[in-house]
């Protein structure tokens, strides 16, 4: 273990990242002013750094961009996945400039700053994407303060007693609270968000909200969907008084075992009455877990917008955009679930059919936002299969 009482701050440092060993990466704070604690992951993309730090599964996370011009485009009202950004932070190589997109509202140092975020420049993120790589994901402090005092070993006693995600239920705090029928539809240049049609010849989704991104209601209503969401804590009961024609079950943090203590019963009993499922990330792996699988912490996770995964009924690789860090195991898949689409990067299961039901998921987002859209027929998929 690093000796952190000996570790002098550089000239110039704000910011700085501390590990639970008392290491400790120095950079540029940007942001709020304060610390935070997570797990850093890294993330791959090269846009929508807006709606990956305001997607609710980033949760209990600081994030890691391997792209190094983060913030060049300033942010938006829209460019958001939810109310809050949900990261708690992020670390970035190159400072933040001025921004130079016409949509640009604000700059997105200030956005951090006005949200509570920290972040830190300056520093070898693709290094630090390495070390993630061989050693998995660590429990961090990311701290920012502009004269540069920090006490290092009380940073890294911080990290050292944190949890970690494991065994942590982060949906219960990330989901919305009431029922609410979903109104927009999908962006477009010069409208933004239009009215998402509620009609009811529509067939009609109940969606379980375990920290979903927005974009993924906005597609269901895309898709011919009339979309109700329901809180991660309904009842088998508050389901179905909706009168669902299908189930949506939503992206979201932390451990799915965790999450599936009040959420598998729920789903176990969906599937007792045959009501269609579709599953999304977190909502995949708690599928899983309904159906008698294992869900497993994954060594470093998947994150970006440029993920391979192999569709196994006829090969064809999709593009996609992830953020997970567990995964169903295969391996512990019953005879009447069967695995239809697998990571072309490590092989791990990105996909469940149920041989004598209608129900399904996949480990990534279809809805992308950011990132590519060759996942978008799961949709129409699912909502089609709910008029026959």
């Amino acid at each position: 273990m690093a000796d952190a009482k000996t570790l002098t701050v550089p000239k110039g440092a704000t910011g700085v990242v501390v590990f639970a060993d008392g290491s400790a990466v120095f950079g540029r704070g940007f942001g709020a002013v304060g610390d935070a604690v997570g797990e850093l992951c890294f993330n791959t993309s090269i846009t929508g750094y807006q709606e990956i730090m305001t997607d609710p599964s980033y949760a209990g996370q600081i994030i890691n961009f391997t792209f190094p011009h983060i913030g060049n485009v300033g942010t938006n009202d829209e460019d958001v996945e939810a109310d809050n950004p949900y990261a708690l932070g992020c670390i970035v190589r190159q400072d933040v400039t001025a921004p130079s997109n016409f949509r640009n509202v604000a700059p997105f140092d200030a956005w951090m700053a006005a949200h509570g975020r920290v972040g830190l420049s300056g520093v070898d993120t693709r290094a630090l994407t390495r070390m993630i790589r061989e050693k998995g994901a660590p429990n961090v402090v990311i701290a920012h303060d502009p004269d540069g005092a920090f006490d290092i070993a009380t940073l890294a006693d911080k990290a050292a007693a944190w949890p970690g995600l494991e065994g942590m239920d982060l949906a219960i705090e990330v989901t919305g609270k009431e029922s609410r029928l979903w109104k927009d539809g999908v962006w477009r240049l010069g409208f933004g968000y239009g009215a998402g049609e509620a009609t009811d010849d529509r067939p009609h989704v109940v969606a379980i909200d375990y920290g979903a991104k927005n974009n993924i209601f906005r597609n269901l209503v895309k898709a011919g969907a009339r979309v109700t969401v329901l809180p991660a804590t309904a009842s088998y009961e508050q389901v179905m008084e909706q009168k669902p024609d299908g189930v949506f079950l939503s992206n979201g943090p932390g451990d799915p075992a965790a999450t599936g203590a009040y959420a598998v019963p729920v789903i176990a009993a969906l599937l007792t009455e045959n009501v269609p499922i579709f599953g999304i990330c977190l909502g995949h792996q708690l599928l899983g877990l309904a159906v008698g699988a294992k869900t497993i912490k994954m060594h470093q996770g998947h994150r970006g917008a440029n993920h391979p995964v192999k569709r196994l009924s006829d090969g064809l690789v999709e593009i996609t955009s992830m953020n997970h860090g567990f995964a169903v195991d295969a391996d512990t898949l019953p005879a009447n679930v069967r695995a239809t689409h697998v990571s072309l990067f490590d092989g791990s299961n990105c996909g469940i059919e149920l041989t004598d039901r209608n129900a399904f998921s996949v480990q990534y987002h279809p809805e992308a936002s950011p990132g590519p859209q060759d996942s978008f027929y799961l949709f129409k998929r699912f909502v089609e299969g709910l008029k026959a």
